[in-house]
């Protein structure tokens, strides 16, 4: 090697020591303030925005709904004839739920229509037997106050104070004796009755209108339940003023009885009529 010492190396240049590329660069920063302000300011001239086009009345046409296309090969009448025969099984259906709609209501209708009979019977049971009503009484306004309210009043009247068969029988035997000769009839007048009675002159086939005859068919009637006809016989008898509390007695007995009919028929008659209730 030699032994002779190294050079020192000369001081390098940088780019930016350059004098032309830091005018050239103080150039454009010159150029592009300049450029900024003019756009700030509005610049030269605003262009117009380029005009939308609006869509021509041809291009407005309706979207019609898409046809479904049928596979190859399907056949139009084997279509058709099966739509035929779903809308007959419709229709069919719609007939059959109608007809259940109907049956529902129709035993609908009869089972108040056994209520109504269920009520009824106990009602009879009741006043036949002297027995209050009781809860009965509430049952028998409702279903049938608002159409039969005469009859519900007779029969509620003659529970209050009831009258079986049974007493008026007995109530007969105890006025008997005082049926034969009214209340004010003196001495002579019971003689002349007396004697009435021996002679009776009748169309034949016509009852005897002579006391005793009238009593014997009174009880008769009685016994067969035609309380009715008994009273009429009682009325007709002499001593009938002296038989109020037993003809007042048979008379609500009698109108007790037609309620009852009254109500049993209408409980029959009308077999879709509901009781009233709330709601």
């Amino acid at each position: 090697m030699s032994d002779e010492p190294f050079a020192p190396e000369p001081p390098r240049r940088t780019l930016l020591a350059s004098p032309s590329l830091i005018g050239g660069i103080a150039f454009l920063g010159g150029i592009a303030v300049a450029l900024g302000a003019v756009q700030l300011g509005g610049g030269f001239h605003r262009a117009n925005p380029a005009p939308v086009p609006l869509a021509s009345p041809a291009a407005q046409v309706s979207q019609q709904p898409s046809v479904v296309a049928l596979p190859p090969g399907t056949d139009l009448a084997t279509l058709n004839a099966r739509e035929a025969a779903l809308a007959g099984k419709l229709d069919l259906l719609e007939v059959r739920i109608r007809d259940v709609d109907g049956s529902a209501r129709a035993a609908s209708g009869y089972a108040t229509q056994a209520e109504r009979l269920m009520i009824a019977s106990a009602v009879r049971r009741a006043v036949e037997r002297g027995q209050p009503l009781g809860s009965l009484e509430n049952q028998l306004r409702a279903r049938f106050g608002s159409a039969q309210g005469d009859s519900v009043a007779a029969i509620v009247q003659v529970a209050a104070q009831p009258v079986t068969l049974e007493d008026l029988r007995l109530a007969l035997e105890t006025i008997a004796p005082r049926l034969a000769s009214a209340p004010d009839d003196g001495l002579w007048a019971r003689a002349r009755r007396i004697v009435g009675d021996m002679i009776v002159v009748r169309s034949a086939g016509s009852p005897s209108p002579r006391p005793s005859d009238r009593l014997s068919r009174a009880r008769r009637a009685i016994d067969a339940g035609d309380v009715e006809a008994a009273l009429a016989e009682v009325a007709h008898m002499p001593g009938a003023a002296n038989a109020e509390s037993w003809t007042g007695a048979a008379r609500r007995y009698v109108s007790a009885r037609q309620a009852l009919a009254e109500i049993e028929r209408a409980a029959v008659e009308n077999p879709a009529a509901a009781p009233a209730q709330a709601g």
